[in-house]
């Protein structure tokens, strides 16, 4: 099988192989690498040095695989390209705590990925799919709509792109992004093993955190398939009505058969689940919520995040500071860990519920 039609048949990354764009190799796993090579007449020793040099060594350029031969380098240069992203620029310097990094893939969409500092930790925030279908009308990247899921090695080339940018390294990844990442579950998952890789990026399974707005069905197969990573899971509401004031989502997948998906989740894994809660203006930040809060998540291993609103300039608005608050005095009763996310970056429209591209995603 050649490598082209070999690419286009597989099940984690499908690619286009139009006379305008080569296949790019950031994506492929060590496997994949290894049975291209014989079209290339080469040991399959060569596909684990070719994935050390993809997430590894940071390389942008064939001519920098200094222990391939000279002509197996021009000969992948003539069919490949190393990675599927191009960086289009970034807000905010290199010295601030938080950057927001705008790529533009080889079909023309644009993404955006979050690099967030604080003390020890850097974190990065990746997308998962250009624009989503969930329409959370809360959230700016719900005004782009759903134009498509993003490969394998768009995922992971946003971390390749931004490390290399990084002053520090990278310690945490969180799939909290553009995108619904369950909608896009084989991709993702295959993204995160990829970072995880022992050989490769060498993420620790634990400083990795897939977040979804609840699709059931995908957290269910999550646990049942024992996945090492961490589970986030945005609530955003007190009861099944609340949440659906803000999470039309929540039609199909109830809050009784969440909860009862979290619970399965939590006897199997080491990690508690995290709950995200963002609080909105006469929405979801009344005391009556928190309080319904603690009685609904009583007797479950979660932790509970709560996001105070970042605004996009529609309808929903950031409580007040004392209303916030409260809110936060009131969970102190919860018999559950609670913690508060203080976002980073909004004054660049990169903090949480605000990314979104609003430029032409497509260009001729």
């Amino acid at each position: 099988m050649s490598c082209a039609s070999f690419l286009d048949n597989r099940n984690s990354a499908p690619v286009q192989t139009t006379k305008k764009s080569k296949i790019a190799l950031v994506g492929l796993k060590l496997e994949e690498l290894e049975s291209i090579l014989t079209e290339f007449s080469e040991p399959s020793f060569r596909g684990q040095q070719i994935f050390e040099w993809l997430y590894r060594s940071r390389v942008d350029l064939f001519d920098q695989m200094g222990n391939l031969p000279s002509d197996f380098r021009n000969a992948l240069s003539e069919k490949f390209i190393i990675h599927p992203l191009k960086e289009v620029h970034v807000t905010g310097s290199s010295s601030e705590p938080t950057q927001k990094f705008l790529f533009e893939l080889q079909s023309g969409e644009k993404v955006e990925s979050v690099l967030m500092k604080e003390g020890k930790r850097t974190t990065l925030c990746i997308s998962s799919q250009v624009g989503c279908a969930v329409n959370c009308d809360f959230c700016a990247t719900a005004s782009m709509g759903f134009q498509k899921n993003l490969s394998v090695g768009e995922i992971v080339d946003q971390f390749l792109h931004v490390r290399r940018a990084a002053k520090t390294n990278i310690t945490n990844v969180v799939f909290m992004g553009m995108g619904e990442p369950f909608l896009n579950y084989n991709r993702v998952i295959a993204a995160a093993d990829l970072m995880n890789a022992e050989k490769g990026i060498k993420l620790g399974a634990k400083r990795i955190t897939i977040s979804t707005v609840g699709i059931t069905s995908k957290i269910k197969r999550y646990t049942d398939e024992k996945h090492r990573y961490k589970l986030a899971i945005s609530l955003n509401g007190s009861s099944q009505e609340s949440r659906l004031q803000t999470m039309p989502i929540a039609k199909k997948y109830p809050l009784e058969g969440l909860l009862t998906v979290i619970d399965n989740y939590s006897l199997t894994s080491r990690h508690p689940v995290t709950l995200e809660y963002v609080l909105m203006a006469g929405i979801t930040d009344n005391i009556d919520d928190a309080l319904k809060l603690i009685d609904m998540l009583t007797g479950h291993r979660c932790k509970l995040n709560v996001i105070p609103y970042n605004d996009i300039g529609g309808k929903y608005k950031r409580p007040a500071d004392d209303v916030i608050e409260a809110f936060i005095i009131a969970l102190k009763k919860a018999p559950f860990p609670v913690t508060v996310r203080w976002s980073k970056g909004t004054d660049i429209a990169a903090g949480c519920g605000q990314l979104a591209v609003m430029e032409s995603s497509v260009i001729n």
